[in-house]
């Protein structure tokens, strides 16, 4: 009975025209790789947590092919909303489509066995950047930022921090092992502390999985344990879309 991450998994069967493949050779069947490698670790009584960025359908109706695809693949999945799971609305009209194996994180607590699991998706803060670890490339889905919008990052920041500690708040006090799902990472490059990590820190959180960044230079040690917690980046191309064991 195993605990295991993966993120970013950019799923595209229930729409047209949105392969990986536009972001280089390695997205080349990416999604027969990751179906590969789970199928070669996960046991049907493992947990599997998604941290966002799930499906590049628009609709809920358009991400039921990927749901059913994650469903078909062994053990209980818990997923957490990203920035491109535009899919993805209200907690009842979500769980209403969602296959038996499948859980979400959204203002709530997932239990299971001994372990309880929370989380937010979080947003981009003002507090650290990324970008000097990324080799950036031309994103031809990327939408234009709308200034109205840029200029609201700090109030949905803001918001995910309250829905953060509405969440891992709730999480069980004598479970063994106490885990928080964001899409956003929660903390900066070398450890740079954040609201989202105080967050953490101060309801116990002993294990945080993220996902989000894509592209991050070779040879870099950005995430780790710092002050009780263990933070781990899960993006699949950052993992060579291999899942990553938690516990």
């Amino acid at each position: 009975m195993r605990i295991w991450t993966i993120a970013d998994l950019h799923l595209s069967f229930g729409v047209s025209n949105k392969s990986m493949d536009y972001f280089g050779p390695a997205w080349a069947g990416h999604a027969e790789k990751i179906a590969a490698n789970w199928l070669s670790v996960v046991h049907p009584e493992d947990l599997v947590l998604i941290p966002g960025d799930i499906s590049w359908a628009m609709k809920l109706e358009e991400a039921i092919a990927d749901l059913l695809w994650i469903h078909q693949l062994p053990g209980t999945k818990v997923l957490l909303k990203g920035n491109h799971d535009y899919w993805w609305g209200s907690l009842n009209k979500v769980t209403s489509v969602l296959p038996p194996s499948i859980h979400v994180i959204q203002n709530n607590v997932f239990n299971w066995k001994d372990v309880t699991i929370g989380g937010a998706r979080l947003w981009d803060t003002p507090e650290y950047t990324f970008h000097p670890y990324i080799d950036f490339q031309e994103n031809p889905r990327e939408k234009t930022k709308d200034p109205i919008q840029a200029d609201l990052s700090d109030q949905i920041y803001e918001r995910e921090l309250q829905r953060l500690e509405m969440s891992v708040k709730g999480l069980r006090a004598d479970a063994s092992l106490r885990i928080a799902m964001t899409h956003y990472p929660p903390i900066g490059p070398n450890h740079k502390p954040s609201r989202a990590s105080a967050i953490l820190e101060k309801y116990g959180v002993q294990i945080c999985v993220f996902g989000h960044l894509h592209n991050l230079k070779a040879g870099l040690d950005l995430f780790g344990e710092f002050n009780h917690i263990r933070y781990i980046l899960a993006a699949c191309d950052y993992t060579r879309f291999q899942l990553v064991p938690i516990r």
